[in-house]
């Protein structure tokens, strides 16, 4: 055989082989996952479908407790602390302020267009928490702020009312945030607690009051917003207060806090 004709079929031989041992730059097809499936990619979906609900699960407890000077939220809650703004009577706390000693109680008691609601705080729930809010309701931090959320979760239960935010945005505060605490105690109709962000030590002034026992259940998965106390009089102001917003994540003419005073029980 010619020399040019051998070489030709040799460097094409040496062209095949070098194509066949080459490794394959396509990406592999799915599986069906294990042995088990009759769906392929069925563990896929499942993984999905389990990153989505966390997902809507986030939205709903942070989204809604959002503002550590907010928690998710929550339902969600978040977003950063925000900046302080020109609230209370000039003796606000620029910091954490004073834990509520041991054992102590608090009544705080919010006026709004819609009627009052009492507040019972008690120290012994979150003692940081607890004697930030006080600090905060008795400096009149709180007076002329609004209601400015009301989620509704998505079979039409009514899930909270969120305040606390002078700026109305969802992103305002006192300035300042406070420490976490552990909640030992079960979310549940007129437990007050405190709105925050997904990050550490984010709460600042926003708190909610939960209206339904059914919210419990989203509520404790998170189970990170510090539980200061329980409504005693007046819940069915909170319920007016958010058939006024006719459910809606953030009402357009939010009701507001008239007066917010402290009273020791």
């Amino acid at each position: 055989m010619p020399e040019s004709k051998r070489g030709k079929r040799r460097r094409g031989s040496q062209a095949a082989r070098t194509t066949s041992s080459s490794p394959s730059t396509k990406p592999k097809p799915l599986s069906g996952g294990n042995a088990n499936s009759s769906i392929p990619g069925l563990p896929w979906l499942a993984a999905g479908a389990i990153v989505l609900a966390i997902l809507v699960v986030g939205f709903i407890l942070i989204r809604p407790f959002g503002g550590g000077t907010a928690a998710a939220s929550p339902p969600g809650a978040a977003s950063s602390p925000g900046a302080s703004v020109a609230a209370g009577n000039g003796s606000c706390p620029t910091s954490q302020p004073a834990a509520l000693p041991a054992g102590e109680t608090r009544t705080v008691t919010l006026t709004t267009p819609k009627g009052p609601m009492t507040l019972k705080i008690e120290a012994d729930l979150s003692p940081i928490a607890a004697g930030n809010f006080v600090a905060l309701a008795s400096c009149g931090f709180y007076d002329g702020t609004p209601f400015h959320r009301t989620p509704t979760l998505q079979d039409g239960t009514p899930f909270v009312i969120q305040g606390g935010d002078p700026t109305g945005t969802g992103t305002g505060g006192p300035g300042y945030t406070i420490q976490d605490e552990a909640v030992t105690t079960p979310y549940k109709r007129g437990t007050v607690a405190m709105a925050r962000s997904q990050s550490p030590n984010s709460v600042g002034s926003q708190f909610f009051i939960v209206l339904d026992d059914k919210d419990g259940d989203i509520l404790k998965s998170a189970n990170t917003y510090q539980i200061i106390g329980n409504v005693t009089a007046g819940m069915e102001t909170a319920d007016a207060i958010f058939a006024a917003s006719g459910g809606v994540e953030l009402p357009p003419n939010p009701i507001t806090i008239t007066t917010a005073t402290v009273a020791k029980p």
